[in-house]
């Protein structure tokens, strides 16, 4: 295993020990900025990220939501809010938010951990961008 694997592994981890149920995912980021992760990319029908880091970038396989071709949904921002909303709250998985975000027409997300700013991209270059707050851990 890298240093960067080990940073990455090291700083879920950590981010699982004192993240709260609702709310998490600024203590997740702010874990992943501390352990020199600058950017994180989703390619949500692949439920790939790629996490770039200070120590070079890893990439996480997840399980694929789809195969073979298929049509994209259609961006929907309303659709889009409300799964964000609903994973902020504590009431969806990670995977149930990944599926919210693809029937929404997301095809990707990025993470930007210095700007805390996180971009979800539909097929047609529409975008939504929804900045998170800055914890302590």
């Amino acid at each position: 295993m890298t240093d960067a694997m080990d940073r990455l592994q090291a700083a879920m981890a950590r981010a699982d020990a004192v993240r709260p149920q609702v709310g998490g995912f600024p203590y997740l980021a702010e874990a992943l900025r501390q352990a020199g992760v600058t950017r994180c990319r989703m390619a949500v029908p692949s439920n790939a990220m790629l996490y770039v880091t200070d120590a070079g970038p890893v990439a996480v396989q997840g399980e694929p939501l789809i195969t073979g071709m298929v049509d994209v949904p259609p961006f929907d921002r309303e659709a889009l809010v409300a799964a964000l909303r609903a994973d902020q709250a504590g009431r969806t998985t990670f995977p149930e938010f990944v599926r919210g975000c693809w029937a929404a027409g997301i095809v990707g997300y990025g993470v930007d951990l210095a700007a805390r700013t996180c971009t979800y991209y539909g097929a047609d270059d529409d975008s939504y961008v929804e900045s998170y707050p800055a914890v302590q851990l």
